[in-house]
């Protein structure tokens, strides 16, 4: 099912206190949290901040999705008269590809004011070409897009009448990236402004002789490059229950984290009061950041009696309390081998986890022809059925053979594997087949399983034993199956944002 995700804000709040999805506001760079949105003003030639109120207004029809934004600022220095005004609306159109499991998205600016007021002087926007365009490749475990950017702004300086001291020519450029799943989210934009500020003053007239004259040019040309990340996370912390008197020892909490944080980087002429040097350039960097106040939530407290001082106890507790595993026994049996159906339905409940979600409910079969099994072993009145189904038609698991799923068979390394790395779909990634692993036992790997445990090596989601051996054929236990998923989780929580967020900013 098609997942949008650029643009995503309850209609007429502003800025709900914790965002859904993650996505930097307008595109100036700017930065916000529930209170105070702030952006880095540069159209006299010198970097202003101005900080005030951002009010973003959403409506979603069919596939389109308008987006309004209506910012009001001041310079944190203000004069008194200083102020920023835009009134903009982005219209997104959605082009759904899936039976590629992909989305293209176009965005275009619909409407658009702008006035920015400074040192007395007046700019205001007169003309905004914009062109944007993401594909969204629509996994189960996350849903990533890239985008690319491009526009023009254009400002009439003090206009009065039919008259304009100057203009200022902004060209826009850049491109953006990011995901969203269960743990978090998080977009990187990266834009460059190129401005040519084309500006003659006015002289002032002391006889006949100097009717003509006029003071120093203040044209001049400069680059700024912005790149603000908004970031969207989810940890679970573990709270020991202070009361020694109570039917459980403690459990986790699931807390919701915000952050946006923005840099500029300008090169501008060197300003002397009016005069204007391009011998001389102001070279330097601007930063912002805000935070939302964080969303605490407790979650289901496990009670298994057979996990006590088990290597893997936390990733099992961890696990349960996300419903990822809905075991109701008292006892885990972590060291029993996992089976197929158990791990399909957990990286599905792990791909989309709903803390004390409900069971999957079938559509209602009235009026319909009967479900059919694609599996002869696994009936439709099946309680894993719908996990099962949902696993095949996303790609990530097959069955043995035509007919047969084998749910109860015992689940290998190779395949465990290789069902994660699907779900992120990063089995593609691999190099050119002919490649070997570095592992010792890269032989005993299967041809059908090696790009995914190749991959999964990458990504740190699994490593050799001792003996550099990754054991791809030897049966999973349901607390390897665990580490392994809390593992999973852990990459879409941390390694994801750290890719699109401080590797972007860092080495660009």
């Amino acid at each position: 099912m098609r997942k949008i995700i650029l643009i995503m804000l309850a209609i007429g709040l502003t800025f709900a206190p914790i965002n859904t999805f993650a996505f930097p506001p307008e595109f100036a760079g700017g930065v916000n949290n529930e209170y105070e949105y702030e952006e880095i003003v540069f159209i006299t030639g010198k970097p202003i901040k101005f900080t005030g109120t951002a009010k973003i207004t959403e409506k979603d029809k069919a596939d389109t999705k308008t987006v309004s934004y209506k910012i009001n600022l001041t310079p944190t220095e203000n004069s008194g008269k200083d102020k920023l005004t835009r009134n903009i609306t982005y219209v997104t159109e959605y082009d759904d590809h899936s039976d590629r499991g992909q989305t293209i998205g176009q965005t275009r600016v619909n409407s658009y004011s702008e006035t920015i007021e400074l040192d007395g002087n007046k700019f205001t926007l007169k003309d905004y070409q914009f062109s944007k365009s993401d594909v969204i490749d629509n996994r189960p475990a996350s849903d990533f897009y890239s985008g690319n950017v491009t526009g023009r702004k254009v400002y009439d300086i003090n206009k009065k009448g039919r008259t304009v001291e100057g203009e200022v020519i902004i060209d826009i450029s850049g491109s953006n990236a990011g995901y969203e799943n269960f743990w978090g989210a998080t977009e990187t934009q990266t834009i460059d402004f190129i401005y040519n500020v084309n500006w003659e003053l006015p002289g002032n007239k002391t006889g006949d002789e100097d009717e003509n004259k006029t003071t120093p040019s203040r044209s001049w040309q400069g680059m700024v490059k912005s790149q603000v990340s908004d970031s969207m996370t989810k940890t679970l912390k573990y709270s020991n229950n202070e009361a020694n008197f109570s039917s459980f020892n403690g459990g986790y909490i699931c807390i919701t984290s915000s952050e946006i944080v923005s840099k500029y980087d300008y090169d501008l002429p060197y300003m002397d009061e009016d005069r204007i040097s391009d011998d001389k350039r102001e070279k330097g960097s601007k930063y912002l950041s805000k935070e939302m106040v964080p969303k605490i939530e407790r979650l289901i407290v496990p009670k298994f009696r057979d996990l006590g001082g088990h290597w893997a106890e936390s990733y099992i507790n961890k696990l349960y309390s996300l419903d990822v595993f809905d075991e109701v026994p008292t006892f885990f049996i972590p060291d029993a081998p996992m089976v197929r159906e158990e791990f399909t339905k957990a990286v599905m409940r792990a791909s989309d986890i709903r803390p004390a979600q409900e069971p999957v409910k079938r559509s209602s079969r009235r009026n319909r022809e009967p479900e059919i099994s694609p599996f002869a072993d696994v009936s439709v009145e099946d309680d894993n059925y719908e996990y099962i189904k949902s696993g095949v038609e996303k790609g990530i698991i097959q069955g043995i053979s035509g007919d047969r799923f084998a749910p109860r068979d015992y689940l290998t390394r190779a395949q465990a594997i290789t069902v994660i790395i699907r779900a992120l779909g990063f089995e593609n990634k691999a190099p050119t087949p002919g490649y070997i692993t570095s592992f010792s036992d890269d032989r005993s790997i299967p041809s059908w399983a090696r790009d995914s445990i190749y991959m999964g090596q990458e990504i740190g989601l699994v490593q050799g034993d001792q003996l550099n051996r990754i054991n791809p054929n030897d049966e999973l236990t349901r607390a390897e199956a665990s580490a392994m998923l809390v593992r999973f989780l852990e990459f879409l929580e941390k390694d994801l944002q750290k890719d699109y967020r401080e590797n972007i900013i860092l080495f660009n």
